[in-house]
């Protein structure tokens, strides 16, 4: 039986359930619209559009075509939510740019300034809006942090309960008298550590001293404290800072906030330095396969590197070939090649632009074939970002620092020397507001933890670690580490 007859009886069984008939011609007209529906949410438009159709005057119950057209036409949004926002990739270049207005105290989408669309090829002034927009998104959370937020009139300070004041370099140089306990939020230049997390040159740090005769003598630093995406979110409303089609933030719907939360098979797998061209590698993904092949997961998300040797000149056809068996390893199972995503983040040493961020796709002409073969595949870029449903899930292929990102909001707050971006771009690598999952992708052992109301997760080397990967539920927010029956 053929997906449209599929659809057509299910339709018929539908509408007969509620007492209900349809023309023929409406009965083709609805099998169409379904037919761009995926299987698993098929169930739940069909119910949305009986729906929309029994809210209308019906006169009897054999069904019209009008009727059923005004029916899809008036569920139309909901059924987009459904449709278009359960699942979304969105790569670094099409992550949304806001810039913070220290006038207005707001963040406005770039339309609304003056600044030019971004360019590969940045331009000096980019580079110097690079370390302002990090500065002034890591001032404005600090300012609102209840130890630099002044009492209430009125209100008691409970005793170890210190409020402090920022100040900015411009009210220090303006003083002529000795001030003492000082904090000012700047960016350091010298390698050096001091409390829990990474400093390096280009981080920002809160640091405390004093400033007399035209110098600031700093006792301590310390990180900018970070700010769960609740409060953000409590401040700035529903504006979608994460990407993807909805022009609002998915948090603030319900209805996937539900099918999340109903759907508890959704998982997703996630597995780092896939060496396609190993031998082991291919075995154990062949392992992995059958054992979900009864319950196919909702994605699989393999990072780079995709092979076991640096980029060389050989590499782009040894790569071909790897995805040719790997897709010949997917369509060997149908129930995972029907049913699961999956999704490709290149490692640092891919065919690519060298190591500088945000790194793009593997290129159309090296996966090309896979993609034909395999349909529900996306080559993307690094970092990326997943949205399902209510949740944003954020992805990067590098060896980093838990702490230190989200107290700097960035996912590379080091020096450019040492991790290069492309400065038109560098906001695509925020991590503000925080969001629910980041995945890095790193060569070092797994680990998952949770930070600021983040699920932080390393799957470890796939090859390195004894083939250990990772599971994400988000129906539950856990994440469980799978080795051993590999």
């Amino acid at each position: 039986m053929d997906v449209a007859r599929k659809i057509k009886t299910k339709v018929s069984a539908g509408f007969k359930m509620r007492g209900l008939i349809l023309r023929p011609e409406a009965s083709r007209y609805l099998v169409e619209v379904l037919e761009s529906v995926s299987p698993s949410d098929l169930d739940d438009v069909l119910e949305r559009v009986l729906d929309a159709v029994e809210k209308q005057p019906l006169s009897s119950s054999m069904i019209e075509l009008s009727v059923v057209e005004s029916a899809v036409q008036d569920c139309s949004q909901s059924c987009d939510e459904t449709i278009d926002n359960v699942f979304n990739i969105i790569g670094a270049f099409d992550v949304p740019r806001y810039i913070y207005s220290v006038e207005r105290k707001k963040f406005v989408p770039i339309s609304m300034t003056r600044h030019p669309t971004p360019s590969l090829c940045g331009m000096a002034k980019d580079k110097a809006e690079l370390f302002r927009e990090r500065y002034t998104i890591l001032q404005q959370r600090t300012h609102r942090h209840e130890l630099f937020t002044p009492p209430a009139i009125g209100t008691a300070v409970e005793e170890g309960q210190n409020k402090f004041q920022l100040k900015t370099i411009e009210a220090l140089l303006g003083s002529t008298a000795k001030l003492g306990e000082v904090i000012v939020l700047g960016m350091i230049t010298q390698l050096k550590e001091f409390h829990n997390g990474l400093y390096t040159e280009s981080c920002f740090v809160l640091a405390e001293g004093w400033y007399e005769d035209s110098v600031f003598h700093v006792n301590g630093f310390g990180f900018p404290p970070t700010e769960p995406s609740l409060a953000t979110r409590a401040y700035y409303g529903n504006l979608n800072f994460f990407g993807g089609p909805s022009t609002t933030s998915v948090k603030a719907s319900a209805k996937l906030k539900q099918l999340e939360e109903e759907n508890e098979d959704a998982m997703f797998v996630i597995v780092s330095d896939v060496w396609l061209d190993s031998v082991e590698v291919m075995e154990k993904l062949n392992i992995m396969f059958s054992g979900y092949a009864a319950m196919p997961p909702t994605c699989f998300i393999l990072c780079g590197n995709f092979s076991s040797a640096p980029y060389g000149k050989t590499q782009i056809k040894s790569l071909k070939e790897s995805l040719k068996a790997l897709a010949d390893a997917i369509c060997a199972y149908p129930s995972i090649h029907s049913s699961s995503r999956f999704v490709f983040v290149p490692g640092p040493e891919d065919p690519g632009p060298g190591t500088i961020l945000p790194r793009p796709p593997l290129a159309d002409h090296i996966t090309e074939e896979f993609r034909q073969r395999v349909p529900f595949s996306v080559f993307t870029t690094n970092p990326c970002r997943i949205q399902y449903c209510s949740q944003e899930i954020v992805i990067i292929r590098e060896d980093l620092f838990v702490k230190t990102i989200l107290s700097q909001g960035h996912l590379t707050p080091l020096p450019l020397y040492v991790s290069p971006v492309f400065w038109a771009y560098d906001y695509s690598l925020r991590v503000y507001p925080v969001p629910d999952v980041i995945v890095f992708a790193d060569k070092y052992d797994p680990f998952s933890i949770t930070n600021t109301d983040c699920l932080c997760v390393n799957p470890g080397s796939f090859p390195r670690s004894g083939f250990t990967f990772k599971v994400y539920y988000p129906s539950n927010r856990t994440v469980e580490g799978q080795v051993g029956w590999l």
